[in-house]
């Protein structure tokens, strides 16, 4: 049974299995521990359903018709969609396990189940689900506050970050001192940076590095 998917605020635990009872089984389990839990009868139903902007994570069958469980996270891969994925096997080898892991899945777990391991690592995939929007949330308010920055006032910020002086900093641009402070002033309380050590990780984090 495919149920609608809910608002993108609501964490959801997607279960994609062919074998009814199994899935079943696995709802049941998951739905004890208070999750929010969808099931699908394969990958293509699941695909059908997908949004952008989806969160939560995904428990899939490694061998269905169709699409395996590998491909499907693949799949979602090319789409921009990024559910931290357990793939669930009852003919699991170590190849096909390395290329799981090699492919971005969060675990690889072998039937019969372990419930209460399997329940740990669904919180694990939901708390990785959780700091990964947290991240891109991050990313774009720093985003959003360099792009208050004037074309000036982002010269003075690479300065800034670089270590360089005022003066050094004056003398590079053809400003006065006096006009590097201003600027360097309207930067910090621009950027929300305490200091030049905050502006500096905030600069790296804008590059990625952070």
């Amino acid at each position: 049974m495919t149920m609608p998917l809910h608002a993108p605020d609501d964490e959801i635990v997607h279960v994609v299995d062919d074998d009814d009872a199994f899935r079943d089984s696995l709802v049941w389990l998951i739905e004890a521990k208070a999750h929010h839990v969808v099931a699908h009868a394969s990958a293509e139903a699941f695909l059908d359903a997908c949004r952008p902007g989806m969160v939560g994570c995904l428990v899939v069958d490694v061998r269905m018709p169709g699409l395996s469980g590998i491909q499907l996270h693949a799949r979602l891969g090319e789409l921009g969609i990024e559910l931290p994925t357990i793939v669930v096997t009852g003919h699991g080898d170590v190849p096909m396990a390395v290329d799981a892991f090699r492919k971005g899945v969060v675990d690889f777990v072998e039937k019969p189940l372990d419930g209460a391991y399997l329940l740990s690592r669904i919180d694990l995939c939901l708390a990785l689900d959780r700091e990964r929007r947290r991240l891109r949330r991050r990313s774009a308010a720093l985003a959003a506050r360099l792009a208050t920055l004037s074309a000036r006032e982002r010269e003075v910020m690479e300065h800034v970050v670089a270590g360089r002086l005022n003066k050094q900093i004056a003398d590079a641009l053809d400003i006065s001192i006096k006009t590097v402070e201003v600027h360097r002033s309207r930067v910090m309380e621009k950027m929300q940076a305490a200091s030049v050590a905050d502006l500096v990780r905030v600069s790296l984090e804008l590059a990625g590095r952070g």
